[in-house]
């Protein structure tokens, strides 16, 4: 997985007065905790932008006084009305621990159902997975160069190695279908007389 460094600094006082004062300096209000411990600390608010917006899932790199800590975001709280980040959680990552986090899916490969004009549709765009940091990747490949119109892949059908999806097996990643209004189309062809043929009928 993709790894984004931080700096905090750890908190002197704990509570709502000292987390306010924190964001009128445009800081963050953090907690991490696992492995046994629980860390108050602060991070700038502009540091977020490094994470947050964008469909990858990270390792945080936490520097605090000066110890490094391997983490994932585990929680965040927004502004009701201006999504400004208030507060977020860290978990500590035991490398001898699965966690779990959640991946981004990602197709590859030419479809030979969108060549005959299908459509691709992709039903789950991120997947929650449980696996050993080492084994995780930074987002699941779907292969779709052998998907077919009115096929479909599942859960069941990816190569995950040594992760585990968290959802269930006969859940349909992705697939393709005809579009409706092509569909409708052939129909009405189908139905429509040839044409001459009422001028052909004979006469009675």
């Amino acid at each position: 997985m993709n790894t984004v460094s931080l700096s905090g600094s750890l908190r002197e006082n704990v509570g709502k007065k000292d987390a306010k004062a924190l964001r009128r300096q445009g800081l963050v209000p953090c907690i991490m905790y696992g492995n046994g411990e629980q860390i108050a600390f602060c991070t700038e608010n502009k540091s977020f932008k490094k994470f947050l917006f964008t469909p990858e899932t990270f390792i945080l790199d936490i520097t605090i006084d000066g110890k490094v800590y391997h983490t994932i975001l585990q929680d965040i709280q927004y502004h009701p009305v201006t999504d400004e980040v208030l507060h977020a959680d860290f978990l500590a990552i035991n490398e001898e621990k699965p966690i779990t986090v959640v991946l981004p899916i990602r197709t590859e490969g030419t479809c030979p159902g969108v060549m005959r004009g299908g459509r691709l549709n992709t039903n789950v765009s991120k997947m929650k997975v449980c696996g050993m940091v080492k084994d995780l990747p930074d987002n699941i490949i779907v292969n779709i160069s052998e998907l077919n119109l009115n096929q479909s892949i599942k859960v069941k059908d990816l190569n995950l190695g040594n992760i585990k999806p968290l959802i269930a097996e006969g859940t349909i990643v992705v697939d393709v279908k005809m579009p409706r209004n092509a569909v409708e189309t052939t129909d009405e062809t189908e139905e429509a007389p040839a044409a001459g043929e009422a001028a052909a009928a004979p006469a009675k």
